[in-house]
């Protein structure tokens, strides 16, 4: 195959070969030929071949701008030669891993309820339905046509929607987030998540992209696709339906949910799967409340730094003109100070947009469309706070994280004047601990107003970034200049609740038949990770493991 990699069988093999270099205006042709060479293998006997991931290597601010890529060759397997061992000694050969679909043999006609429509929860329907279970999602918000429209409402000055808003609703949070993918190529489930992706409109290249953005406005078009393909496998959309318990009963194997309870009555079932998403405040509640065990974990807090783009495009790139082929540049910068952090959700050429879902409180996130084409460039920049530093700051118990956001963005949003204005700070400022003056310009839709970040931040947080933006002032020049404008507040990174939960079977502790997963049951931190999570979930719930106690078929 020219384009892609045929399954491994009877007298072939699968090869991944990394640090492969690519000049920017160098052919695929000749990188995948050199990867065969590499493996001792002319490239005419290759019987199948793909980039499994291509990333930009700006080291040194464009004095030498090139790619970094992985190639999977499938070639005619022959005993390992010294060269070939000396390879996979070093890291730079090892075995493809194998992919695996989505379906697993489960209980036909099985019961399968399916709580969210992010990532997670489409992944859990679609493998529930390949499966051959019979699958019911329920939503809150409402179809992306309809949540669209109340986003867009809210924008141009109505109250948030509780249930339609840029955390809930068809797609769920990524869907408002970019679409960042980050692939990693290493979970069996990919491949066929990405297969899936890509068959409703997202490019091709997302397979191997290292910074892969599907970009917003292209997943508005991709989820009527996806979703016409689970309702041809059967799967029944129940949209603006927000699920409010569950009924359940004492067995051998513990408690056995019998139906969710919801807005629009009790739905009966045999397997239900959780993927609530990073900020179901409610849903954590009542679940605590039906006896669902549930911890706290740690979670990002932060700010929003906004420059303009071209500054965050020079800094990378430097002065070599090839950059421009590139686009917009994107980073993705470590802090290891006393108090790490980290940049997170970095949007090229994207704007700033409010994360709104509760009214009186105030969060942040950044966007950006496929082509790039903002002037500006923004980022989460966040550390973690792990259980022990949010008890110091006052709050106990598994939901001290969402009490501890809750009051950071009240105060926010106080801070912005009782709008949702965003408080805003100069990088230099915020470093010499003083109010910016003058215009504070930002993409931000509802504007800035001058406040005291590093005041309003606690005093881990305020350290953590202000370590960053010293660390990072060297990576980037201006980073942390006048030009750098910080814009709070982003609480909304991940989640600060994970529902324990059995390590293969994917049961939630003492139950018998409920799955939590994604990033709402703490065990993803992204769109790849809570799909393939919720994928895995649904498949250990219709093999039978709810009923037999056995681990899904993996």
């Amino acid at each position: 195959m020219a384009n892609g990699v045929e399954q491994q069988g009877r007298g072939l093999a699968s090869w991944r070969v990394s640090g492969l270099r690519q000049e920017l205006d160098e052919g695929d042709g000749e990188v995948l030929a050199r990867a065969a060479r590499a493996l001792g293998i002319e490239p005419e006997a290759v019987r199948g071949q793909r980039f499994a991931r291509r990333s930009i290597d700006a080291r040194g601010r464009g004095r030498d701008l090139h790619f970094v890529c992985q190639v999977d060759l499938v070639v005619p397997d022959r005993p390992k030669t010294p060269r070939l061992r000396r390879l996979i000694r070093s890291g730079k050969v090892a075995a493809t891993p194998s992919p695996e679909g989505l379906a697993v043999e489960g209980e036909p006609g099985s019961r399968l309820v399916v709580v969210g429509a992010g990532p997670g929860g489409l992944f859990a329907a679609l493998a529930g339905a390949l499966s051959g279970a019979e699958v019911t999602l329920v939503e809150r918000g409402e179809a992306i046509e309809r949540r669209g429209r109340k986003v867009v409402a809210f924008h141009r000055g109505a109250a948030p929607d509780p249930d339609n808003n840029l955390l809930f609703g068809d797609g769920g949070a990524g869907t408002y987030s970019d679409g960042k993918l980050y692939t990693r190529v290493s979970d069996p489930l990919e491949t066929a998540v990405i297969d899936e992706l890509v068959q409703a409109g997202a490019p091709a290249d997302i397979a191997f992209d290292a910074r892969a953005h599907i970009g917003t406005d292209v997943l508005h078009r991709m989820l009527p696709r996806l979703r016409r393909r689970l309702e041809e496998l059967g799967v029944r959309f129940c949209y603006g339906v927000r699920a409010t318990g569950v009924e359940a009963s004492d067995g051998a194997d513990g408690r056995s949910v019998r139906a969710l309870l919801t807005t629009d009555g009790a739905i009966e079932l045999d397997a239900l799967v959780l993927c609530i998403g990073h900020s179901a405040r409610d849903t954590w509640a009542w679940l605590a409340e039906a006896g669902v065990a549930m911890e706290a974990k740690p979670f990002q807090v932060g700010v929003r730094i906004e420059h303009p783009q071209e500054l965050i495009t020079r800094g990378r790139y430097g002065p070599d003109p090839r950059g421009e082929v590139l686009g917009p540049a994107s980073y993705n910068l470590q802090s290891r100070a006393e108090v790490p952090a980290h940049s997170f959700c970095m949007c090229p050429g994207g704007r700033i947009v409010a994360s709104v879902s509760e009214p009186g409180g105030l969060c942040t996130n950044g966007m950006s469309n496929s082509r790039h084409s903002s002037r500006w460039a923004n980022a989460a920049l966040v550390t973690t706070l792990e259980p022990a530093a949010v008890e110091a700051l006052g709050h106990r118990g598994p939901l001290a994280g969402v009490e501890l956001q809750r009051e950071l963005e009240r105060r926010f949003f106080d801070a912005g004047g009782g709008t949702y204005a965003a408080p805003a700070q100069r990088a230099s400022d915020f470093l010499d601990r003083r109010r910016s003056s003058g215009e504070l310009r930002t993409s931000y839709g509802f504007g800035a107003t001058a406040a005291r970040l590093d005041s309003l931040l606690p005093g881990l947080v305020r350290e953590a970034i202000a370590g960053a933006l010293d660390r990072f002032e060297r990576a980037i020049p201006g980073f942390a200049g006048d030009q750098g404008l910080l814009v709070g507040i982003e609480t909304r990174s991940s989640g600060p609740v994970r529902l324990p939960r059995d390590r293969t079977a994917f049961r939630a502790q003492g139950f018998s038949n409920l799955f939590p997963a994604g990033e709402g049951a703490g065990y993803a931190g992204g769109i790849m990770s809570a799909a393939i999570d919720g994928a895995r979930a649904a498949r250990a719930a219709v093999a039978g493991g709810h009923r037999s106690g056995t681990s899904p078929a993996r």
